[in-house]
């Protein structure tokens, strides 16, 4: 086993997954805070919010179901998510028709659990996420299921690099890809196609402060582990990092940064008023990457921000578009 996704391998996994999933489009910012503060700057935004299942974890959950055989289907699988790739294993585990069991954290979205059941899977509610792989391990030892992972193995990763692999064909010749990251399975993907194809091409992750497994990670040398997970971006709150994502970022990527909550709530309502985007927190947080730790060493180049999902529920989204707002009221004009 190659200890990352040969662009050969990514390849493969494009054609495997062909007609599976959408080839997501991208769309040129051109407007407001782009055109007002980054006028120098060209943004392109990779829109993997309208993929089915409303992420890119479709991807990953596919390329790593489709390597089961019969009878590890006949014992089902298992997810451990805040909700976007247990909704993106109950979908793939119904077309592949074999059993899912998810486990989410109580506080995960009451949209997203809906949303599980609703295709099928049995939903089974944790205090937290570190209980919640806790019991996701157990189900594995004493049911066999075989568990899906969100972020880390070589098939989520082949899986989340043809999401790279098609925004360097969308747009040739890009400066520099910024992406979100949780337990860093989208940006080792991303990041392993993107620089095979394009070497110049830097690849920058992005995180909340209050859930930076893989910043922590970098700056150790080895995978972290928090004891604490507290950030308005859910979906980014992997309690951990592991082996395999961390080794292929550690070869591909650039630089990991961190953001603030109210940077990532502005980047929502940016994206909200200039791209019409109904982005979640953790889809917001390359470009709020961008606006503010990676803005003056992006200024000036060509630019794709992964802007990865859009699982949330109106009345959330409508609070955090608020908390945005307020944060805009109180800068500074420039």
């Amino acid at each position: 086993m190659t200890p990352y996704p040969l662009l050969s391998d990514i390849h493969a996994t494009a054609e495997r997954l062909r007609g599976k999933v959408l080839h997501t489009p991208v769309w040129r910012w051109q407007t407001g805070i782009i055109e007002e503060q980054f006028p120098a700057t060209e943004v392109w935004l990779k829109l993997e919010l309208f993929q089915k299942t409303g992420t890119f974890k479709l991807r990953g959950a596919l390329n790593n179901i489709a390597a089961m055989d019969e009878a590890a289907r006949a014992r089902g699988v298992v997810a451990v998510s805040a909700g976007n790739h247990a909704i993106a294993v109950a979908y793939t585990a119904r077309l592949a028709g074999c059993g899912a069991k998810v486990v989410m954290p109580m506080h995960a979205n009451p949209a997203r659990i809906d949303a599980c059941r609703e295709l099928g899977a049995e939903v089974v509610l944790k205090a937290d996420m570190h209980a919640a792989f806790a019991h996701g391990d157990q189900l594995v030892r004493e049911e066999g299921r075989t568990m899906l992972h969100p972020y880390d193995g070589p098939l989520t990763a082949q899986g989340t690099a043809t999401v790279g692999l098609e925004l360097m064909r969308q747009v040739p010749g890009l400066d520099a890809v910024v992406v979100p990251v949780g337990g860093g399975g989208l940006l080792a993907g991303i990041s392993a196609a993107v620089r095979q194809t394009n070497p110049h091409c830097a690849v920058y992750g992005v995180e909340p402060f209050g859930a930076d497994a893989l910043y922590q990670s970098m700056r150790a040398g080895a995978p972290a582990r928090l004891e604490r997970i507290d950030t308005v971006a859910d979906s980014l709150g992997a309690p951990y990092a592991m082996d395999y994502s961390f080794n292929v970022c550690r070869r591909f990527v650039s630089e990991v940064v961190r953001v603030t909550d109210d940077e990532i709530c502005l980047a929502m309502l940016h994206l909200f008023r200039d791209a019409k985007l109904v982005a979640e927190p953790a889809a917001a947080v390359a470009t709020a990457g961008l606006m503010g730790p990676l803005r003056e060493r992006l200024a000036g180049k060509r630019v794709g921000l992964m802007v990865c999902g859009s699982n949330i529920d109106p009345v959330r989204f409508a609070e955090l578009l608020a908390r945005g707002a307020r944060i805009r009221d109180t800068m500074p004009v420039c």
